[in-house]
């Protein structure tokens, strides 16, 4: 059933220009962690219970929107060069959802001149329909070893598979993460897991290592589990909810939508998707390699 009183106070907050978005960067240790799955199926548990998603993809090959059986043509770079429009850009994978390919772009935000800015800035800030969630796909070869776009999002998940070498790699990269830009909260996503018990203890773990590092606070955010119709939904192009509303995965999805939801806000409330862009840029003048990496 709707939530009749949230979509009046999602419209009297439009009303007013006072936007409320989220906006969750997903990022993981290392490749083959079901990151961009997690990604494609959590913007359509959202869009079901009608919230517009825009996904920010980082990926240049196989992203979100193929997940959805869409090609990708563009990218935003040509939006900011003028060659494209944002709609243009914009590729609707699903009702409720649309994708934005950045991967050209990204690597460059912190030397684009004054013009280019605020041609960024200015066509995001104009989209319609306006975003309520934003999902930043962000990819692990980011020249700058971690996306500005993970920076500038309100929330941090870190996709973790339930295997040795994925635990690992996640702490490697909340570690490097930490040290180079103090960036120091992160939500867990256990992802392939059998239970929630091997969930919350692999949750667990990680959270008393990086504590006791003093490296940074892990939160729980959820688990989804090994699922085979989840597999055979991603071979068809399909998110598993659209295929298997009953499926164990289609159910952790819908309960993660929920409780995306009900996370806070962030303080930039009232600036909306524009707001998030300018953060953007600002962090991505202010970073540099040679932090991170050090």
């Amino acid at each position: 059933m709707a939530d009749f009183r949230g979509d009046q106070a999602t419209g009297l907050r439009r009303l007013l220009g006072h936007p409320q978005l989220r906006s969750i960067s997903f990022t993981a240790g290392g490749a083959g962690v079901g990151q961009s799955t997690a990604v494609a199926n959590l913007a359509a548990s959202l869009a079901r219970v009608g919230r517009e998603v825009l996904v920010i993809d980082e990926h240049a090959d196989v992203g979100v929107a193929s997940f959805f059986g869409a090609f990708v043509a563009n990218d935003l770079q040509q939006v900011i060069s003028h060659e494209k429009r944002l709609e243009d850009v914009l590729v609707q994978v699903a009702p409720g959802i649309r994708v934005l390919p950045v991967a050209r772009v990204v690597g460059q935000l912190g030397s684009l001149g004054e013009r280019e800015q605020r041609t960024l800035v200015t066509c995001l800030a104009g989209l319609l329909p306006p975003a309520d969630v934003v999902l930043v796909d962000s990819s692990l070869d980011h020249p700058l070893g971690f996306s500005p776009l993970g920076l500038a999002a309100q929330e941090t998940v870190v996709v973790v598979a339930a295997e040795a070498a994925a635990i690992t790699e996640a702490y490697a990269l909340i570690k490097k993460v930490s040290l180079g830009y103090a960036h120091r909260r992160f939500r867990i996503l256990l992802n392939r897991v059998r239970s929630e018990v091997e969930a919350l203890a692999i949750h667990d773990n990680m959270a008393r290592v990086t504590d006791s590092r003093r490296l940074a606070r892990l939160e729980y955010a959820g688990w989804v589990p090994l699922d085979g119709q989840l597999r055979q939904a991603s071979r068809l192009c399909q998110p598993v909810a659209a295929l298997f509303p009953e499926a164990p995965a289609a159910r952790a999805y819908a309960m993660l939508a929920e409780q995306v939801l009900e996370w806070p806000p962030g303080n930039d409330e009232r600036g909306g998707l524009e707001h998030f862009v300018q953060l953007l840029l600002h962090l991505s003048q202010r970073i540099h390699a040679t932090a991170i990496y050090a």
